[in-house]
Formats: C-alpha cells, structure tokens, sequence
C-alpha cells in the first residue's frame, strides 16, 4: 500500500466486487485487516489477504496549519454557541468514529454558505460534550450564554449547534430558562459528520442562518423535514423529539405544526408564533431543582422502584405511563398504594404518555380516574422529556414549591407551547 495512508478515499477490488470508502486505521493486533468507513457510514473489516487491489481514489486533506475564515460584515450579525456534537466533529481515522473540532476556524471551514445570509459577531465554545454527557448544569450554562447574547443589540439571533441525542431536552430547558424571549433562538445539529458527502450539516446551518434573523421569538429547533438535502422545519423547542436513530429527518413536530419551513433563501410560516420585539427584556430564570426522575412503566413492572426515589428525596417524578395515562392498579404490582404515599409526603407525581402522539386522559376509565384520586397530575399533550425538564425547572423556584395546588397550576400552565389544545393530525408520522 505505498503512498495510501489512512484518511485515503480508496477503493477494495475484489475478484467479484469493489467497496469504496475512507481507509481508517487498522488495530494493532489486527494487522490482517483492512477497515473501511462506507459512505453509509458504517465501518466494515475485510481480510487482506482476500483483497486483489487497494486503488487510491483521492487523498486526504492535509492539515492546516493556519485557517483563515473571510467573514461578510455588511450582512445581519448573529452569534454561535458551538457546544459539541457531530455537527462539530470529524472522522477520526484511528477510530473509524468522530472526533472533536479543535478550534472554530475549523468549523467554518466546512460550513462557509453560512455566511451567504449572516455575519457572525461572536462565537461561543464553553465546552465540547456529546449530548448524552450533558445535565441541567450544561443547560443553565447556555441559557446565561444566550441571554447575555440576546441582550446586544448588534446580535440579531443566535445559533447554538448541539448533539442530536437529547438536543430536545437543551431545547424544552431554554424554552422555559429564557422568559419575554425578544429574538431566534436557533438549535441545530447533524447526524453525519461534516467531512462526509452525505452530511446533513450544511443544508441546517443554511436553514439556521435565516431562521436566526427571521421575525420567530421562539426557541425552535431547525434541521431536515426530509431525508432529502429540499428544507428544513422550524419546530417549537418544546414540542420537539427524535424519532428516528440515523435518519436526516430525525426530529419531528408532536402534536402540533411545525412553525416554518425553510429553505436557504426563503421561509414559509405554517404556524403561530411569538414575534421578534428588541424592545422585549428578555428574562434569565434558569432554576432548576434535579431532584426530578422520569420513570417508563412496563408491563410486571414492581412499583418498588418508587421507593428508591421516597429513600433518596427525590421532589418529582414523571411517570410515562401507558395509553391515556395507564399504570397497573388491579394486579398484584398496583402502583396506586405507592404512589398515594409519594404525593401524600409531598412529592409531585406527573403523568405523561409513551404513546408519543395524542394526550393523557383521567376520565376515559377507572384506572385513569383512580391514579388521578391518588394525587398524580396528568400532563395533557406534553411530551415526558418537556414534562421532565419543567417538572425540574417548576421545583426550582422555592416560592412555588411551598403549596402543591400552586405547583400543579404551574406544570398546566402553557408556559412555552408545551401544552397544544388542538392537535394536528397531519404531523403523526416519519
């Protein structure tokens, strides 16, 4: 293999087939195989011996040692909170998986058509974490970020690039975090990195770019509304999830429209929403009490597990609970006892649906309207990551915790869009 290293776009030939991919790094204990990073995405080990031909195709770009990013000045200036994620990740050729992006420069790099629209007046890196590894502590951190942000008048939006696995939860917290919201507040992401073909960074950031100085006061989250590289939909951040594990579009609208679709160059307004006022002063309440759980029920589940959370004073918990808002209450595994005595000692008990779709309803049957007598809050529409974040953020604020029936009139207050009256039908699937 003289002169392919890896990093190499190459092909395998084979005596009856060829793959092409990017060469990765083979292990050391395994020196009789080669791996290749497909297009798809996945990587895949062939024997060398079993291989007639390893073509170079294109070499890899080499390092840089000096970036220079030529930024427009002329244009509407926003700002970027780059937090991590594989939108701010390349593939790391020892791995086969993704890597962190040292410095900025490299961000933009890959994504110069962001400033076909925008200028960027500041940008913000306070840390680099996969979403799995972030917790309230992470979200206060970019709330206090963007309200400072918000609060200059240079700024018109801001664009904050996050990791896709709990970006809905980021999303639902700033939404409640940042009161009398006065500008975009933009989350966006990628599900392949941004050195491949097939990455869905580019069309985002684009779409991001004139979301941020778009009339939309909203926290919303933009990325593809199809598997294509066509537009992308602006979802309110409450009523935003994941729904698929690889998929471009994997983030969908729940039980209600989508508040834009945009292209590069153009958005189309589907539904209500707040609108851009500078002379708004925006509000910071970015309380959070993480004594709050959110708990699945399953079939046989033991309603045991309850007393863990009792033993370690938790304050809240969210129960996704089957259908309308079911739990077991007849069979031997009732959870009704136990959680009579959580709400009895003073701990919030939340009901929500996995159903997803639709919303929790306590008059439908007796097992409905029992875990209602026994003290748990049913939660309309919300979905059980949004319900989990405002249960944590309600909690918070000492005021309102001192009185149960405050604290219910709390979480069915529409503070953010989390709860939909009217649910659009036209949204229910991939």
């Amino acid at each position: 293999m003289k002169n392919i290293n890896p990093g190499d776009f190459v092909e395998l030939i084979f005596p009856n087939k060829s793959y092409k991919g990017i060469l990765l790094e083979s292990p050391k204990d395994e020196k009789g195989v080669i791996l290749l990073k497909l297009d798809s995405g996945y990587n895949i080990g062939f024997k060398k011996k079993d291989i007639s031909e390893i073509r170079l195709i294109k070499k890899a770009e080499k390092k840089e040692e000096k970036i220079e990013i030529k930024i427009p000045q002329e244009k509407p200036k926003i700002a970027m909170i780059i937090t991590g994620g594989t939108i701010a990740s390349k593939l790391d050729t020892k791995t086969g998986a993704v890597s962190p992006l040292t410095k900025p420069e490299e961000f933009f790099k890959f994504y110069p058509k962001i400033f076909d629209k925008v200028s960027l007046e500041k940008i913000i890196v306070p840390f680099t974490k996969a979403s799995e590894d972030m917790d309230f502590k992470d979200w206060k951190k970019i709330a206090k970020i963007t309200y400072n942000l918000l609060n200059n008048k240079e700024i018109k939006g801001v664009i904050i690039t996050h990791g896709t696995d709990t970006l809905h939860y980021t999303a639902s917290a700033l939404s409640f975090f940042l009161q009398n919201l006065n500008k975009p507040v933009i989350l966006t992401y990628s599900q392949r990195s941004i050195d491949r073909a097939s990455s869905d960074a580019n069309l985002n950031l684009q779409c991001s770019a004139l979301a941020s100085i778009s009339d939309i006061a909203e926290v919303l989250l933009v990325g593809h509304a199809t598997m294509n590289d066509d537009f992308c939909f602006a979802i309110l951040g409450t009523k935003a999830r994941k729904l698929h594990t690889s998929r471009r579009d994997a983030f969908k609208s729940v039980n209600r429209k989508p508040i834009a679709k945009i292209w590069p160059d153009k958005i189309e307004i589907l539904s209500e929403h707040k609108l851009r006022n500078e002379k708004n002063k925006v509000k910071l309440d970015a309380k959070f009490n993480n004594k709050v759980a959110l708990i699945k029920f399953y079939p046989g589940q033991n309603p045991d597990i309850l007393e863990f959370y009792h033993k370690n004073k938790y304050e809240g918990l969210v129960i996704e609970a089957t259908g309308l808002g079911h739990v077991s209450s007849l069979s031997k595994n009732s959870f009704l006892k136990k959680i009579k005595k959580l709400t009895k000692d003073g701990i919030i008990v939340c009901v929500t649906s996995q159903c997803i779709y639709g919303r929790v309803d306590p008059y439908v049957y007796s097992n409905g309207r029992e875990l209602e007598k026994a003290g748990a809050i049913f939660l309309e529409d919300m979905l059980s990551e949004t319900a989990f974040v405002k249960l944590g953020w309600i909690l918070g604020h000492k005021e309102w915790k001192k009185n149960k029936q405050i604290i219910k009139q709390k979480m069915l207050t529409n503070f953010a869009g989390e709860i939909n009256e009217r649910l659009d039908e036209q949204f229910h699937s991939l």
